[in-house]
């Protein structure tokens, strides 16, 4: 497949990174988004019945069960979604001879190693989350059709529930924060996902044979923080001599116990992406700033 796709079908439309995919991928075609209600990923039949009827060119799935402390508790769902979802596009896109994109995590990784991981290293999650979209990688990777696999990090954006739309209400309602400090990653914007996706994705059907190049990607912001590093940012951005906003403690992992254990070093390293596909996003404290910067004609209201 070269040049313009005609019909894209879009996963997981009401997501981060789903919701801002609708309008960077428009360019390539006709962008045919679906949610829930259109598209029930636990449900493997409707997966192809809708493929059947939506007949696309290229299938993109940014969907997934996000939820990772509740999936500690709901294992048969996030593993329907995020492990058994992914094999069915798969499938149904190499059955129709298309290729298909899929999201995935820096949660397939245990964060035991010291450096950024590449897509070379062996993943060991440490939950169920990460363990179902491994799986989903897996599945895949095993259908046969040309794909992209790209994992991101740490994803937040200015719509739904995510840690900066949180700690941005929680500064405002409480007179004090206590946030980790020894879990390190770097924070994504949903946006420059979705961008850099879509530019991605246009270059490699640009290309005469998109299995040569396909596999897995890491995407996600440059520079490497903590989850207090990243608060502390917010706060800044916030602050207004008129305002008071809740102070900033530090605290180990030890001290914020959660049903599902998350890996401590979560920085992925992205020059495979840069080097094949010409894409790398900026640091994080960039991409915050440039995030932060939509608010600003709301703020002024």
């Amino acid at each position: 497949m070269r040049g313009v796709c005609v019909r894209i079908l879009l996963t997981g439309v009401n997501g981060q990174v789903g919701w801002e995919l609708q309008r960077t991928l428009a360019p390539l075609g006709d962008v045919i988004a679906v949610d829930r209600s259109r598209l029930d990923l636990a449900d493997s039949a409707a997966i192809r019945r809708s493929v059947e009827a939506i007949a696309p060119d290229l299938i993109v799935n940014p969907a997934a069960y996000t939820a990772v402390d509740k999936a500690e508790s709901e294992p048969d769902l996030a593993h329907a979604i995020n492990a058994v979802a992914p094999g069915e596009l798969a499938r149904a896109a190499a059955a129709r001879g298309i290729p298909l994109v899929c999201f995935s995590t820096d949660y397939v990784f245990d964060g035991r190693k010291q450096g950024a991981y590449s897509e070379d290293d062996a993943p060991n999650p440490l939950g169920v989350y990460g363990a179902t979209k491994l799986a989903g990688e897996q599945a895949v990777q095993c259908a046969g059709a040309s794909h992209l696999i790209l994992r991101t990090s740490w994803v937040y954006g200015l719509r739904g529930r995510n840690f900066l739309l949180t700690m941005q209400r929680l500064a405002r309602e409480r007179d004090s924060l206590a946030v980790v400090d020894d879990q390190f990653g770097a924070p994504t914007w949903s946006r420059l996902i979705a961008e850099a996706a879509a530019l991605v994705v246009a270059r490699w059907l640009d290309r005469p044979n998109q299995t040569a190049t396909s596999g897995v990607y890491h995407l996600s912001c440059g520079g490497r923080t903590s989850w207090h590093g990243f608060t502390a940012a917010i706060l800044a951005h916030l602050a207004k001599p008129d305002e008071k906003l809740a102070s900033l403690t530090a605290i180990p992992t030890s001290s914020y116990p959660t049903p599902a254990a998350r890996p401590a070093n979560s920085q992925l390293a992205c020059d495979k992406l840069a080097a094949t596909f010409g894409v790398r996003l900026p640091d994080w404290e960039t991409a915050l700033a440039l995030c932060l910067e939509q608010k600003l004609p709301q703020a002024t209201k």
